[in-house]
């Protein structure tokens, strides 16, 4: 049984039909990436995982059971998190304050130590800036405070949407690098990316996204291969 399943996923903005049919599934201890152009629907797949968009036809499961109606903080609480396009971290908080509104709904304040400490442990830049504004924090470490806060629930599985985007090349690679390691020790991942080469090398699987409907999938190492792949997004 399949981690995380989209089963026929169809979903609307208004009258735009903007994830046809799409199906995929995540294991348990894989980093699979999901590739395509901007508007392909990368997104919006993402966000229909999390609750934050409902698909109209289609079932989302997790870990076996139906989650596609289930509210946005219930699918948190079961072991999802979304890191979202653009970081969208808290700008006038500390990195502490940031982490702890990622655990926000952990009572157990040893429980939120112990996130801090894991954040710290995959980024220990972090630790160095714990009293620092967000807002204050160069962009490449802005996005590893984003996905910082993603860990503060210890997820099941963590949703990276475009984690490189506006990145200098060698942050890039270090954020890749700690995505690695997170898999290395026991993280799954849902990889959205417009850098696909970064992305295949490092993922299991890949899907390839076009218009809305998965048009490709394969091993990751495959995919890197693939004249079709290469020609629209390794070029």
């Amino acid at each position: 049984m399949a981690l995380l399943e989209l089963q026929n996923i169809h979903t609307y903005y208004g009258g735009i039909h903007a994830l046809k049919g799409l199906s995929l599934h995540v294991e348990k201890g894989e980093i699979v990436t999901l590739i395509g152009s901007n508007g392909a629907g990368k997104s919006t797949t993402l966000k229909t995982v999390c609750g934050q968009t409902q698909a109209r036809e289609g079932k989302v499961l997790f870990a076996g059971q139906d989650i596609t109606s289930k509210r946005t903080h219930e699918i948190a609480a079961m072991g999802i998190a979304h890191v979202p396009e653009g970081r969208r971290i808290f700008s006038k908080l500390t990195v502490r304050e940031n982490l702890e509104m990622g655990g926000f709904s952990i009572k157990d304040k040893k429980l939120i130590e112990e996130g801090i400490e894991r954040a710290f442990h995959f980024f220990p830049r972090l630790k160095e800036r714990i009293n620092q504004k967000g807002g204050t924090m160069s962009g490449g470490e802005q996005q590893m405070l984003a996905i910082a806060r993603g860990l503060m629930m210890k997820p099941q599985i963590l949703m990276l949407d475009e984690p490189s985007m506006g990145l200098a090349p060698i942050l890039v690679e270090q954020i890749f690098e700690i995505v690695t390691q997170m898999n290395d020790e026991g993280m799954t991942i849902l990889l959205v990316e417009q850098n696909a080469n970064q992305a295949l090398s490092i993922a299991h699987r890949g899907y390839v996204i076009q218009t809305g409907e998965i048009i490709l999938k394969d091993s990751a190492e495959k995919l890197l291969t693939n004249e079709q792949v290469r020609e629209a997004y390794l070029a």
